[in-house]
């Protein structure tokens, strides 16, 4: 069975925990609905290594030119030291692309001002790090800002930097990875650090 793709942009200085829970919760088929249905392949501006503000170094699976929204399920969009400043200002021309297609973007922290240069947030519900860190782009979308961790307004998925856990439930949310009791649990256990969420999960999955 061919798997849906799900594609994470790679760039210099990309903050390695802002998708460090949903890259790694869709490679891992416990707990899923449709266990190993989806995939993640990396995309680079080019195919040249990139380097994660964490220091680690990835090498992307493909190019940005070669990427096309009908081959994918959704577009990730990490942030990085250079993306609120243009420097990832290609994958925002790309996330224009995918929303004009109906495809689902997510953008979190730095991502988020990337997109809102682009026009892309001025009448889709977004949030971000915060109101003012979107209002420095010169953006005109501040009636449809929600100060939330995470929210999704039709395929725009937006987090804040400092909420990777909201982000990913946004974003297994949008692809119907899990079951509804079992992203309940999952939140339960990764948000609020609660065991019974653990405990829930295990129960509902070893009947």
């Amino acid at each position: 069975m061919k798997k849906a793709t799900i594609h994470l942009a790679v760039y210099d200085t990309m903050a390695d925990w802002e998708y460090g829970y949903v890259v790694a919760h869709i490679n891992s088929p416990e707990f899923q609905k449709s266990p190993g249905h989806f995939e993640i392949r990396t995309v680079g501006e080019t195919l040249e290594p990139i380097t994660t503000k964490g220091g680690i170094r990835i090498l992307p699976d493909m190019c940005l030119d070669n990427l096309s929204s009908t081959d994918s399920q959704l577009l990730i969009l990490p942030g990085a030291d250079t993306a609120a400043e243009g420097g990832i200002e290609h994958f925002a021309d790309m996330a224009a692309r995918f929303l004009s297609d109906d495809v689902p973007v997510a953008a979190i922290c730095g991502a988020t001002a990337a997109l809102a240069k682009r026009g892309l947030l001025d009448e889709l519900p977004h949030t971000s790090n915060a109101e003012e860190f979107l209002q420095m782009t010169g953006y005109k979308g501040s009636d449809c800002y929600i100060d939330k961790p995470a929210v999704t307004g039709g395929n725009l998925i937006t987090a804040s930097g400092v909420a990777p856990v909201a982000f990913a439930a946004e974003i297994f949310r949008k692809l119907g990875l899990y079951a509804d009791n079992t992203l309940e649990a999952w939140w339960q256990l990764f948000e609020h650090k609660d065991p019974a969420g653990f405990y829930q999960l295990m129960e509902e999955h070893t009947k």
